[in-house]
Formats: structure tokens, sequence, C-alpha cells
């Protein structure tokens, strides 16, 4: 069977780390048929645009796409294109695994925890105005409809993963409505899951507790900006985004993404870590029932980790360097 794939290369450092995960991926012997579409500073340059509409109707027609970080120009009323991607496609769910690798400058080695993030709402839908000329207003929506559905979805994710406990995190004691309301649909659908331990903790002491017990926790929903929030700081306990994948997830469309940005500093210098978008990979290939491959890899990116790096996990690899290793344990 040949699946087609969507491919983004993104800006930075995308076109690199993402020609590394490619090249890891097709080792597997999957066969796969990448649709190569342009988006962020690159199509803006050619075709005026960030985000074209064949970028679009290329992801919506192959249902999955693998996808490097992109640039959004600051100011002149740019909206965000991963926030764009997320709306327009209805990718509810944002899906951020949290695990140790065996790395220098990962602060704990058995952490396998997940954040899963409503994706859709919240105060990313940009609602905001001004109030006069000295205030500003940004209106905060949170819908039962889309409450419901990412938390069932956290569940579900706990159910098939065989993990015991989902905590929803809000601060539902000041926001009594608009976080209420998240809460309110958390305690009605751990109800269907009564196989699933289920708890709720209020952001900023969720924010302390994942930092001190992060071994705890295993699957963790949240609002849109507290799971933002959440996800790039526990990236952190485990050596930071360059190890750290991530899925948007809708009803029938899925993005797996390096969640880290362009790093335009280092671009074009073969000395990007290419894990992130190796992580995202090995989550495409599970999602397309490719789990025999995702595992092969998985097990040769662990195995060279032990042993090698790039610069920003302490060795000395290059790029490529590090991918070919992957690629020479993928051989045995």
């Amino acid at each position: 069977m040949t699946h087609n794939i969507t491919l983004i290369y993104g800006d930075g450092i995308g076109p690199e780390v993402i020609a590394s995960a490619v090249k890891v991926i097709e080792a597997t012997g999957i066969s796969i048929n990448w649709d190569k579409v342009i988006v962020g500073e690159k199509a803006l340059e050619d075709q005026g645009m960030l985000l074209p509409d064949y970028a679009i109707n290329s992801i919506k027609t192959n249902k999955v796409a693998l996808k490097g970080p992109v640039t959004t120009p600051v100011g002149g009323g740019f909206r965000s294109i991963n926030v764009q991607l997320r709306q327009t496609l209805d990718l509810y769910a944002n899906v951020r695994p949290i695990k140790s690798y065996p790395v220098k400058n990962c602060l704990y080695d058995d952490i396998d925890l997940v954040i899963v993030r409503e994706n859709t709402e919240d105060l990313y839908l940009g609602i905001e105005h001004m109030v006069g000329k000295d205030a500003a207003e940004s209106i905060k929506i949170i819908t039962r409809e889309a409450s419901e559905r990412i938390i069932r979805y956290a569940f579900d994710l706990a159910r098939k993963e065989n993990r015991k406990k989902v905590t929803l995190t809000h601060k539902a004691n000041i926001m009594k409505l608009s976080d209420g309301l998240f809460l309110e649909s958390g305690r009605k659908v751990a109800k269907e899951y009564e196989d699933i331990e289920f708890e709720d903790v209020i952001i900023d002491a969720m924010s302390m507790k994942l930092v001190q017990s992060p071994r705890n926790y295993d699957v963790i929903v949240a609002p849109n900006l507290y799971g933002d929030i959440l996800s790039d700081m526990a990236a952190g306990l485990i050596g930071g985004l360059g190890l750290a994948p991530g899925g948007n997830i809708g009803k029938e469309i899925a993005i797996f993404e390096a969640v880290h940005g362009t790093a335009p500093d280092i671009a074009n210098k073969n000395i990007a870590n290419p894990t992130s978008a190796i992580l995202s990979g090995i989550m495409l290939l599970r999602y397309i029932d490719e789990v025999e491959g995702a595992e092969k890899i998985e097990k040769a990116l662990t195995k060279t980790l032990k042993s090698h790096g790039t610069m920003d996990l302490g060795g000395s690899l290059s790029t490529d360097e590090f991918t070919d290793e992957i690629l020479k344990e993928m051989a045995f």
C-alpha cells in the first residue's frame, strides 16, 4: 500500500530537519508518495500569500501531512499559519508526547506523559479590540461542544495507550464561567470512563507540580492557552523543544510537525537537531497504522541518542551525520 502524504518543508531549519525525517521514514521501506507544498516565507515571496489554497487542498485530499516549522511575519496583519491550519481544517486536538530520551540535558530519565491541548478556540480565536486609546480587550471563548470533544479525545487516548489517569487543568476558581464550563465538561465526560482515574488541578499549581513531580502524570488535558504553555514547559524537562514532537489531529485530517521554531540563525549550516521532526514522523506512522516502522525508527533513534548528539544535545555531529547514525542503527 502506498500512502499519499503532504510534505511541508517550512522555513529556516525546516528543510534540513524534514529532509532528515523523510530519509529515516523511507528507510523503513514503507511506500509513501510525498506531495510537496510550500507555505510560509517562500510562499509569500513567490505567490503573495503565506498559506496558498493549493497547500490546504493537498492536506484535505491526502488527510495527513508532515510539516516543518514555518515563519509568520511579525506585524502587518499576518495571522499565524499554524493557527490558520488548525482552525481551517478543524484540527481540534494538539497532542504533545513528553518522553525522556537518553540525552545529557534531560532533567528526568523516566517521563512518559502526553499533553492534549484544545486547538480551536480560547484566546487563540483572536477576537480582540481596543477600548479607547489606552486599553485593549481580548475575548476568551470556551464552548461546551469543543470542551467535551477534546476531553473525550484525552480519555480515548488514555484508553488506547493503556494510560491510567487523565488530569484536567483550569483556572475555574477565577474564571468561573469560561474555565468553569471546561471543568464541568470534564467532570461530565469522566463519568463515561470509570476505568480511568480523573482529577482536576488549577493551572498555576499544575505548573509547579509538573516540574516537581512529572512522573505523577499520564495524560493532561487543557484549554488552548494553558496547553500551549504547559507543552513547552514540559519539553524543558526532557531536554528542550528539539526533543518534542507534535500532532494536530481532527476527525479526518492530521498534521504532524516539529514543534520548535525556524531558528534562522543556524539555517543552512547543517547543525540543526532533527529529532523533533523524526519523532513527529514516528507519530505520523503510528497514525497511519505503520506501527512496525514507527517502532523501528524509535528504537534506532534511542540507541543513537545514547552515544551521539547534535550540538544542542552536547554532541558534535552535523544534521546529516546524526541522520546517518540513525540509518546505520536501522540497518541492523
